[in-house]
């Protein structure tokens, strides 16, 4: 299964789980629910994946953590927040660039819409 269509399985994942709850829950929650509406979906999600960082072929565990790794191919940032900050972005854009992976979805589910609160990041780019 390649990239957009597992993004497409997420996303409409998401909606279901904020269809349901609503937002003002904390990231625990949504993270919990949106593994959960994956894997019934028959997609192989690991949650909460220690990321390492190489420095000089070292390879240092340093406490970074994807939320959830998606196949093996996307990487999904849970977020509840008030407003998304480029510092979320960032922090998509890094574990991109640490996992080789190609596409990320930052997520916020404290939206009212759960359309306004989902950014795409492809490569380290919008």
């Amino acid at each position: 299964m390649q990239e957009d269509e597992i993004a497409k399985i997420i996303v409409n994942a998401a909606f279901q789980v904020h269809v349901e709850l609503g937002p003002g829950l904390l990231e625990s929650a949504y993270e919990a629910c949106l593994v959960y509406e994956l894997q019934q979906a028959g997609l192989q999600i690991m949650a909460q994946v220690d990321l390492p960082v190489i420095y000089k072929e070292a390879k240092l565990n340093c406490s970074y953590r994807i939320d959830i790794l998606v196949e093996n191919k996307v990487i999904i940032e849970v977020k509840s927040v008030s407003i998304l900050k480029e510092v979320h972005l960032a922090q998509t854009i890094t574990y991109l660039k640490l996992s080789n992976c190609k596409l990320g979805l930052l997520i916020n589910f404290n939206e009212a819409k759960i359309k306004d609160g989902i950014r795409r990041v492809i490569n380290g780019y919008l």
